[in-house]
């Protein structure tokens, strides 16, 4: 499961035979696993790189809801900073998914997150990103290059090609 999250040797675009992975999660799923925060965290991080905004939302929902204490802290016993860092990894992951030269943005929008505004993701290849979406679509990417970038935007199958240099922003328009 390392090779679809964090790694990138396995995901539904480059190996999709291998993305069978989801078999694997409901499988480990149905057998009691991840049922702890880091646990669900994992979970979490999977079903969006596996692209299923449903689950992943369903797996957000129950880690805060059993895993984690008032003061938000990840509640397995007395405490555990993964479940933390990842829950927090797994929400950017669902809004921007990147590699060196590819930018996926909001590929996994859960239905109960209709409208919205989420600044400040960060992004390899040193793009930090603003996303602004209504009624499910997005309506701007504002894109700020911290070096030198040349790479591609992926928005629902539509693929812009950008070349920034450090300190150039963009406003992507879908």
């Amino acid at each position: 499961m390392f090779a679809l999250f964090p790694g990138n040797g396995i995901s539904p675009e480059t190996t999709p035979d291998l993305a069978a992975a989801e078999k694997t999660l409901e499988l480990r799923l149905s057998q009691g696993g991840g049922h702890t925060g880091w646990s669900r965290a994992w979970i979490i991080n999977f079903y969006a790189r596996l692209g299923n905004g449903s689950e992943a939302y369903h797996h957000l929902n129950e880690l805060l809801t059993y895993s984690t204490l008032p003061n938000l802290f990840d509640d397995h016993p007395p405490f555990q900073i993964d479940g933390n860092f990842g829950a927090t990894a797994a929400i950017a992951h669902m809004f921007v998914q990147s590699s060196k030269d590819t930018i996926n943005l909001m590929k996994v929008l859960p239905d109960e997150w209709r409208n919205g505004t989420i600044k400040g993701l960060c992004a390899k290849g040193g793009l930090v990103i603003d996303l602004t979406w209504a009624d499910g679509v997005l309506t701007n990417a504002r894109i700020t290059a911290k070096t030198d970038y040349t790479g591609t935007i992926v928005y629902q199958g539509q693929i812009k090609e950008i070349c920034m240099a450090k300190g150039d922003s963009i406003s992507v328009k879908y």
